[in-house]
């Protein structure tokens, strides 16, 4: 799999309030992009808003650019932005570029043994200089998706990761969280489904933009990730959704 040549990549990008950077962020990434792959697309997903963030996006060739309206979240934009893939792996990756897709060539070899890797700040070989208030959080968080959820990474919520499309086919359909708990959904669901999921190492350098995640979205990740509990554990509504889209009579 030298330079990613047998796998076709599809890239979903959420963007909101992006008109001042997404232009610039979009043609990077296709830079960078077609060094490592000769298969790949860029699916920018619109995730509501009132600016220019369309018509910038759409300012960039070879690219699909697509969304709606009202905003609805990264969970909702990357779920939305999943139909319109043709890639036999997936990537989600942030519009700001905190996490560069250079990364995504130390992905690939995990693609032999993992269905899932997940860029990771804890990961023995990450490269991070990261606030400290955010390193608390983010540890914080990480402890309690493991006592509510047993879920066994050290890392769900970093902006990169690559999943293969079979995979998303089984657990796309069952995701319902719309906005900041989607990847720990994502990676509950991966789990209780048997597939295997890794961490690979990152590099980041984050860059302070003034929209640091505020205690009201805190409050909702929390309680978000004790619904994906509730719902699989008592409402068994993840398991009645599998039924219903795969065992159809």
């Amino acid at each position: 799999n030298k330079g990613g040549k047998m796998y076709k990549l599809s890239v979903i990008i959420p963007i909101y309030k992006g008109e001042k950077f997404i232009k610039k962020n979009l043609e990077e990434m296709k830079k960078s992009l077609s060094k490592m792959f000769t298969n790949y697309e860029l699916i920018a997903v619109i995730d509501g808003g009132k600016d220019f963030s369309y018509e910038e996006a759409k300012k960039v060739k070879g690219i699909k650019v697509v969304g709606y309206k009202k905003n609805m979240g990264k969970g909702h934009a990357l779920k939305y932005g999943y139909k319109f893939v043709t890639g036999d792996i997936v990537t989600f990756i942030d519009a700001d570029m905190d996490l560069h897709p250079e990364l995504l060539k130390n992905f690939l070899p995990y693609l032999a043994t993992a269905d899932m890797i997940v860029g990771s700040k804890r990961h023995p070989f990450s490269k991070l200089r990261y606030p400290l208030l955010r390193r608390i959080l983010s540890r914080c968080y990480q402890l309690f998706t493991w006592i509510i959820l047993g879920v066994n990474l050290r890392d769900t919520q970093s902006g990169i990761k690559i999943i293969k499309k079979e995979v998303l086919d089984v657990i796309m359909p069952l995701v319902l969280v719309k906005r900041m708990a989607f990847d720990v959904e994502l990676c509950f669901l991966a789990q209780k489904h048997g597939f295997r999921a890794v961490e690979a190492p990152i590099f980041t350098d984050y860059k302070f933009t003034g929209s640091s995640v505020g205690l009201s979205s805190i409050k909702k990740m929390f309680w978000d990730t004790l619904a994906i509990r509730y719902r699989y554990s008592f409402l068994h509504y993840y398991q009645k959704k599998f039924h219903e889209t795969h065992f159809k009579k």
